[in-house]
């Protein structure tokens, strides 16, 4: 029966080997509404249900426009963030590789020797004597048969963080992505704005020179000289602004980016750049639990369930071997002849019988799931508000775009005829004052609603989860 011991042991470790304590996860309902929002805000919405789903469409096929695809590209490479973010899931990948390895017994080799004089009243020999001793071995210590699950536990928790952390850089990725195009599309639209205010800066200046002229002609009273000349300070204004702004999209851009933007890289008007790919909202519950965010409270939602496994075990016996084989001698020289070889095994079992700490951690563990639970479900309530407030405006920007070209048309004519009328002596130069700041303020919301459109569209690809690399590829090195 001896001679079957060891075999006996063997089989009771290989028989609890699969005994976990984890309890049996099951993934929250959705907190929401199982279809987007309906009414008069989301009457455009499903023009573009046949269009693919943001998880379909890669940022460098989503974007159109070469330019801003050349800088995006730039932006993964540099950008020291998205850096940061990598090396997170990489230390995250290497703490997984350390719980994992808890499960193995670590196997070392060790050599050691001592010499020690011993007095004659020590000695059983009532001599004194001097002994040597010399040992070569290869030992396991002190490793933790996982018969309950405590290790294991601790590395299906340390792996859903892992995952949690590429969850996160997939999220880093799609912010810097739609950041970067954002950023560019601000610059671009500030850039015309300038342009705007500088032509409307030309235009007042000439007409103050020629109401100048006649008012010194006493043709006109001195009243609309004034008059004029707030025009052109108004328009001084807006250029220093607007130059202002554009110097910090610029800085904003070059920051995401890592490092400056060629200026032949970035157009002058909203006009000329390509409109980004069209998307389809698909349905919320196979969306928005697609997101990273989502994913990845949902990895920290299962690690937290993992670890009340951990703290379940912690109430059960732990058993730790440690065991050795080897060769020992009292002469150097004799360590490796017939007859020395060593062994020793030594089992250890350690009953937890009263410690409280381990009735708190079970608590603590358990409240951290219901944590972790609270802000899935909040993770996801925040994703539906985000795609539906994006959805509201794709819904209705056309729309805006539409009033607003048409308000840009009738003041312009009022512009010319009320200029037309003030030339003939018919009407005074405060109808034309009005008319001109009413086109100029129409031109630049004419500018801010096409920036606004094309901004959504990036928005909805990256609420709805676009521009996340698949795992496998490399960014941010």
């Amino acid at each position: 029966m001896k001679k079957y011991m060891p075999l006996l042991i063997m089989g009771i470790v290989v028989a609890f080997a699969g005994c976990t304590m984890i309890p049996r996860y099951s993934r929250p309902a959705m907190p929401g509404p199982a279809q987007w929002p309906t009414g008069a805000a989301y009457q455009e919405i499903q023009a573009a249900t046949y269009a693919p789903k943001a998880s379909e469409l890669k940022w460098d096929e989503f974007f159109t426009d070469k330019k801003i695809r050349q800088v995006v590209e730039t932006a993964l490479t540099n950008n020291l963030d998205l850096r940061l973010a990598v090396l997170n899931v990489e230390r995250a990948r290497a703490m997984y590789g350390i719980q994992r390895a808890g499960l193995l017994p670590s196997v070392n080799a060790v050599g050691s020797g001592s010499k020690q004089r011993i007095p004659a009243d020590l000695s059983s020999t009532g001599e004194r004597m001097t002994s040597e001793r010399y040992d070569v071995n290869l030992g396991v210590a002190a490793w933790e048969v996982d018969l309950f699950g405590r290790i294991r536990s601790l590395k299906d928790s340390a792996l859903e963080q892992y995952l949690a952390t590429e969850q996160a850089r997939r999220g880093a990725q799609i912010l810097l992505v739609s950041s970067v195009a954002g950023t560019y599309l601000n610059l671009t639209a500030d850039r015309e704005k300038l342009k705007l205010a500088e032509t409307t800066l030309e235009a007042q200046k000439s007409s103050y020179d020629l109401i100048k002229k006649s008012e010194k002609l006493g043709v006109i009273p001195e009243i609309d000289l004034h008059r004029a000349q707030t025009q052109v300070d108004v328009a001084r204004g807006d250029v220093a602004r607007f130059t202002q702004l554009v110097a910090q999209d610029r800085n904003a851009l070059n920051l995401l980016v890592g490092t400056p933007v060629p200026d032949e890289l970035l157009p002058t008007e909203l006009g000329t750049v390509a409109y980004p790919k069209e998307i389809g909202a698909g349905v919320p519950s196979e969306i928005l639990l697609c997101r990273p965010d989502v994913l990845q409270a949902e990895n920290l939602l299962k690690s937290a369930n993992a670890d009340i496994g951990a703290a379940r075990a912690a109430f059960f016996p732990r058993i730790a071997l440690t065991a050795a084989f080897g060769s020992a001698s009292s002469e150097l020289d004799g360590l490796f002849k017939s007859g020395s070889s060593a062994w020793s095994f030594t089992p250890q079992i350690v009953m937890p019988i009263f410690d409280a700490r381990t009735w708190s951690a079970h608590k603590v563990a358990k409240a951290q799931r219901e944590i972790a639970v609270t802000q899935y479900e909040k993770a996801i309530q925040t994703a539906f508000r985000e795609v539906a407030d994006t959805l509201a405006v794709r819904g209705s920007v056309d729309k805006q775009l539409s009033a607003q070209e048409s308000l840009v048309h009738a003041v312009a004519e009022t512009y010319r005829l009320s200029q037309v009328r003030y030339n003939r002596g018919i009407d005074s130069y405060l109808n034309v004052l009005d008319a001109q700041r009413s086109l100029y303020a129409a031109q630049q919301g004419m500018v801010s609603l096409r920036l606004a459109k094309i901004a959504n569209q990036i928005r909805l690809y990256a609420v709805l989860g676009g521009g996340g690399n698949p795992a496998g590829e490399k960014t941010g090195k």
